[in-house]
């Protein structure tokens, strides 16, 4: 029996690359560098360097929101993105990038204003939506522009 090809996975926690089989449960998948789950079902808190790998190099789609602790509308979307995550949970991983504590990131991305959700996949943006937005239609913007590439 010919075994699956893995897919290349940026570690959120500690930005090293890691091979995914995909005859394997994406859910249960680890770090073999630091030991952390490569899929969380919350979203994880990044840096401008470990964005930049991950929507380089994972061949898994990656759903970020852009945001800063001053914004209210940002406030107002954490609790919908925090649950959308859990909903696409094993398909999409998702991760935050404060762009106060990280403005490289956001001049990277050329975020205009916050929130801003972009989603990446094969080492492309392939999609962007700027404002709040509820659990569904953070959900519905993930499957639409990512569900071919997980």
């Amino acid at each position: 029996m010919e075994s699956a090809m893995p897919r290349k996975i940026t570690c959120l926690s500690c930005a090293r690359t890691n091979r995914l089989p995909d005859d394997r449960p994406a859910a249960a998948a680890r770090c073999g560098a630091c030991g952390a789950a490569l899929w969380q079902a919350s979203p994880v808190d990044i840096d401008a360097e470990t964005l930049a790998k991950a929507a380089r190099v994972d061949e898994v789609p990656l759903l970020v929101d852009f945001w800063a602790p001053w914004c209210g509308p940002c406030r107002m979307m954490a609790p919908a993105f925090a649950n959308a995550a859990t909903d696409l949970h094993g398909r999409v991983r998702c991760a935050k990038v404060d762009t106060q504590a990280h403005p490289a990131a956001a001049t990277a991305q050329g975020i205009r204003g916050i929130p801003t959700l972009i989603a990446f996949a094969g080492g492309r943006e392939c999609g962007r939506q700027s404002g709040a937005l509820p659990k569904e239609a953070i959900t519905a913007f993930a499957t639409r522009h990512l569900a071919s590439t997980g």
